[in-house]
Protein backbone atom coordinates (compact mmCIF):
# COMPACT_ATOMS: atom_id res chain seq x y z
CA UNK A 1 0.00 0.00 0.00
CA UNK A 2 2.69 2.58 -0.99
CA UNK A 3 0.22 5.05 -2.28
CA UNK A 4 -2.54 4.81 1.08
CA UNK A 5 -2.92 7.53 3.22
CA UNK A 6 -3.34 7.28 6.66
CA UNK A 7 -6.99 9.03 8.00
CA UNK A 8 -8.11 8.25 11.68
CA UNK A 9 -11.66 7.66 12.93
CA UNK A 10 -13.32 8.94 16.54
CA UNK A 11 -15.02 5.65 17.69
CA UNK A 12 -16.08 3.95 20.96
CA UNK A 13 -16.99 0.66 18.71
CA UNK A 14 -14.23 0.61 15.94
CA UNK A 15 -17.17 0.25 13.47
CA UNK A 16 -18.99 3.69 13.80
CA UNK A 17 -18.01 7.53 14.11
CA UNK A 18 -19.26 8.23 16.77
CA UNK A 19 -17.40 10.65 19.38
CA UNK A 20 -16.52 14.64 19.37
CA UNK A 21 -13.18 15.31 18.25
CA UNK A 22 -12.10 16.57 21.78
CA UNK A 23 -13.67 14.24 23.88
CA UNK A 24 -12.87 10.94 21.57
CA UNK A 25 -12.12 7.93 24.41
CA UNK A 26 -10.70 6.35 20.97
CA UNK A 27 -9.61 6.44 17.42
CA UNK A 28 -9.50 4.03 14.97
CA UNK A 29 -6.14 5.13 12.80
CA UNK A 30 -6.20 3.20 9.02
CA UNK A 31 -4.24 3.32 5.76
CA UNK A 32 -6.26 3.83 2.97
CA UNK A 33 -5.73 3.28 -1.08
CA UNK A 34 -7.90 3.22 -3.92
CA UNK A 35 -8.17 -0.81 -3.90
CA UNK A 36 -7.45 -2.12 0.10
CA UNK A 37 -7.59 -0.48 3.71
CA UNK A 38 -6.18 -2.16 6.61
CA UNK A 39 -6.18 -0.95 10.41
CA UNK A 40 -2.77 0.12 11.52
CA UNK A 41 -3.65 1.29 15.14
CA UNK A 42 -6.71 1.64 17.62
CA UNK A 43 -5.66 4.37 20.38
CA UNK A 44 -7.47 4.58 23.80
CA UNK A 45 -7.96 7.77 25.94
CA UNK A 46 -9.27 8.16 29.24
CA UNK A 47 -12.58 10.35 29.77
CA UNK A 48 -12.64 13.82 28.64
CA UNK A 49 -14.88 16.41 28.83
CA UNK A 50 -15.59 18.15 25.67
CA UNK A 51 -14.65 21.83 26.76
CA UNK A 52 -11.76 23.06 29.00
CA UNK A 53 -9.52 21.21 28.61
CA UNK A 54 -7.02 22.35 25.88
CA UNK A 55 -4.40 19.84 27.00
CA UNK A 56 -6.10 17.34 25.62
CA UNK A 57 -6.02 18.26 22.56
CA UNK A 58 -2.16 18.15 21.86
CA UNK A 59 -2.23 14.36 23.12
CA UNK A 60 -5.09 13.99 20.08
CA UNK A 61 -2.84 15.26 17.99
CA UNK A 62 -0.12 13.91 18.82
CA UNK A 63 -1.60 10.64 18.04
CA UNK A 64 -2.42 12.12 14.19
CA UNK A 65 0.90 12.96 13.13
CA UNK A 66 1.18 11.52 9.55
CA UNK A 67 -2.21 11.44 9.06
CA UNK A 68 -4.12 13.49 6.26
CA UNK A 69 -7.99 13.26 7.99
CA UNK A 70 -9.56 12.78 10.95
CA UNK A 71 -13.29 12.12 10.60
CA UNK A 72 -15.37 12.83 13.45
CA UNK A 73 -19.36 13.85 14.72
CA UNK A 74 -18.45 17.53 15.62
CA UNK A 75 -15.23 19.59 16.37
CA UNK A 76 -14.23 22.92 18.20
CA UNK A 77 -12.54 25.72 16.29
CA UNK A 78 -9.68 25.19 18.54
CA UNK A 79 -9.01 21.65 17.55
CA UNK A 80 -9.81 22.53 13.76
CA UNK A 81 -7.03 25.47 13.90
CA UNK A 82 -4.57 22.93 16.13
CA UNK A 83 -5.30 19.88 13.36
CA UNK A 84 -5.24 22.24 9.90
CA UNK A 85 -1.43 23.48 11.40
CA UNK A 86 -0.47 19.96 11.46
CA UNK A 87 -1.89 19.64 7.99
CA UNK A 88 -4.83 17.25 9.25
CA UNK A 89 -8.26 18.13 7.32
CA UNK A 90 -11.05 17.70 9.99
CA UNK A 91 -14.01 15.85 8.55
CA UNK A 92 -17.36 16.15 10.25
CA UNK A 93 -19.62 12.81 9.48
CA UNK A 94 -23.17 12.58 10.14
CA UNK A 95 -24.40 10.68 12.96
CA UNK A 96 -24.49 7.02 12.32
CA UNK A 97 -21.73 6.79 10.08
CA UNK A 98 -19.55 3.75 9.55
CA UNK A 99 -16.44 3.74 9.09
CA UNK A 100 -16.24 0.74 5.99
CA UNK A 101 -18.60 3.21 4.53
CA UNK A 102 -16.82 6.30 4.87
CA UNK A 103 -13.86 4.48 3.44
CA UNK A 104 -15.60 2.89 0.25
CA UNK A 105 -16.12 6.67 -0.11
CA UNK A 106 -13.14 7.84 0.30
CA UNK A 107 -11.85 5.30 -2.54
CA UNK A 108 -14.44 6.21 -4.58
CA UNK A 109 -12.71 9.42 -4.10
CA UNK A 110 -9.63 8.69 -4.89
CA UNK A 111 -10.03 6.75 -7.77
CA UNK A 112 -12.86 8.76 -9.54
CA UNK A 113 -10.23 11.97 -9.21
CA UNK A 114 -9.97 13.52 -5.63
CA UNK A 115 -11.16 16.72 -3.25
CA UNK A 116 -8.55 19.59 -2.96
CA UNK A 117 -7.31 18.06 0.39
CA UNK A 118 -7.29 14.70 -0.54
CA UNK A 119 -5.36 15.46 -3.87
CA UNK A 120 -2.69 17.41 -1.61
CA UNK A 121 -2.91 14.39 0.84
CA UNK A 122 -2.09 11.62 -1.83
CA UNK A 123 1.08 14.18 -3.40
CA UNK A 124 2.07 14.80 -0.07
CA UNK A 125 2.34 11.35 0.66
CA UNK A 126 3.83 10.40 -2.84
CA UNK A 127 7.07 13.25 -2.38
CA UNK A 128 8.25 14.29 -5.66
CA UNK A 129 8.29 12.92 -9.11
CA UNK A 130 11.80 12.09 -9.61
CA UNK A 131 11.34 12.62 -13.11
CA UNK A 132 10.20 16.23 -12.51
CA UNK A 133 13.75 17.45 -13.92
CA UNK A 134 13.93 16.11 -17.26
CA UNK A 135 11.92 18.00 -19.29
CA UNK A 136 13.87 20.97 -18.01
CA UNK A 137 17.25 19.13 -19.25
CA UNK A 138 15.56 18.39 -22.19
CA UNK A 139 14.70 21.89 -23.21
CA UNK A 140 18.85 22.48 -22.37
CA UNK A 141 18.77 24.04 -18.95
CA UNK A 142 21.77 23.22 -17.05
CA UNK A 143 22.66 23.64 -13.11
Amino acid sequence: METAIKVAFATTDMDHVDQHFGSAKSFAVYAVDPEQSELMEAAQFGELAQDGNEDKLSVKIQLLEGCSAVYCLAIGASAVNQILSHGIQPIKVHEGSTIKDLILDLQTEMKAGPSSWLAKAISQHKGPNPERFNAMEEEGWDE
